[in-house]
């Protein structure tokens, strides 16, 4: 907190000996007040800047300065703030700073925005993660059951992965504050959403094998329902993500790149027969090979043509060009919006 506390200085052009850190009274739920310069900070602190521990940190912070009043700053701070978290910041109403320097702080008198220094507490080696490939299968099935408490055997079952597996991610995704466990053992989505961002700040389409091409068609929608009807007749499993999907799903912008999921890599002979000619300049097909074929989880026909789940769809566009983004947020407030449904 002293750290926190010499960075405001500094952010606030003061001197770090004019900051000065008190406990926080009861009822408020913040690690420490900060007094400089006139102004109080309610600062919630996390070790973490990933979605959920973010998310719930601001939201101690925002109800910590309603009940110190008007002039409390409510804070939220960390070692690095992920992208996740500043979204979660953001839409909370509250300002935040990480100890590598960044902040974005507004309130009366004040406008601190700070971007770009790096990460000054990286781990060595790889991080540990709920979210990798093979891992992300419970965090997907979860969604597609946001609201039914589950055991981890059922969730196993489901998933297709062994029990002890399962439990490490299920400890997880409880260490990072992503689902509530209850008295039984059976555990449920805390807040859908926050799973949903946590892990789509993991989340790298590029990751997966990527075939690009090109392929004759008078429209996007039309090269769809064209390879679509192909690779079923090839008795290739398949399924569409990114803009294709969302416009099956919402009919929201036309497009112009069909991307496709299969279960395995065409062989070239099959490329031929769907008229697909490979060529990354111009692409308008790209044809996906999962890294896990989890992708295919909740997967459903849309209009005649078998679709990943909105899940997948939603973390997948977030690589997409186009109104790729906008597509995002359509597909999100329709089939994702799981606030106002539960």
């Amino acid at each position: 907190m002293r750290q926190v506390a010499a960075l405001l200085a500094e952010l606030l052009d003061f001197s770090p000996s004019e900051a000065e850190i008190r406990h926080a009274p009861t009822p408020i739920r913040v690690d420490a007040v900060i007094d400089l310069g006139g102004r109080t900070f309610a600062v919630a602190w996390k070790v973490a800047g990933a979605a959920a521990p973010v998310a719930m940190a601001a939201e101690r912070a925002r109800e910590s300065a309603t009940q110190g009043g008007r002039a409390v700053i409510p804070l939220v701070a960390v070692p690095f703030m992920g992208r996740a978290g500043r979204e979660q910041c953001e839409e909370a109403g509250v300002g935040w700073v990480d100890l590598s320097g960044n902040a974005s702080i507004s309130a009366p008198g004040i406008r601190v925005l700070v971007e770009g220094q790096p990460n000054r507490f990286k781990r060595r080696g790889r991080p540990s993660s709920a979210f990798a490939p093979k891992s992300a299968r419970i965090a997907r099935w979860l969604l597609l059951h946001p609201h039914r408490p589950m055991s981890q055997r059922e969730i196993a079952q489901a998933t297709d992965m062994d029990e002890g597996f399962t439990s490490r991610i299920v400890s997880k995704l409880e260490e990072d504050e992503l689902i509530n466990r209850h008295e039984d053992g059976a555990i449920s989505v805390r807040d859908p959403g926050l799973l949903l961002e946590a892990w789509g700040e993991d989340y790298e389409f590029s990751k997966h094998r990527i075939l690009q091409g090109h392929a004759p068609a008078r429209s996007g929608d039309a090269l769809l329902g064209q390879l679509s009807g192909r690779l079923r007749e090839e008795g290739i499993p398949h399924a569409a993500t990114g803009l294709a999907a969302a416009w099956r799903m919402t009919r929201f912008a036309s497009f112009r790149i069909v991307t496709l999921y299969l279960s395995e890599g065409p062989a070239h002979a099959v490329l031929e027969r769907l008229g697909i000619r490979e060529d990354a300049q111009g692409a308008n097909v790209w044809l996906v090979v999962p890294n896990d074929q989890g992708v295919f989880h909740g997967a459903a026909d849309w209009a005649g043509v078998r679709c990943v789940h909105p899940v997948q769809v939603y973390l997948d566009l977030r690589a997409h060009p186009e109104r790729a983004k906008e597509a995002a947020q359509q597909v999100r407030k329709e089939y994702l919006n799981w606030r106002s449904n539960a």
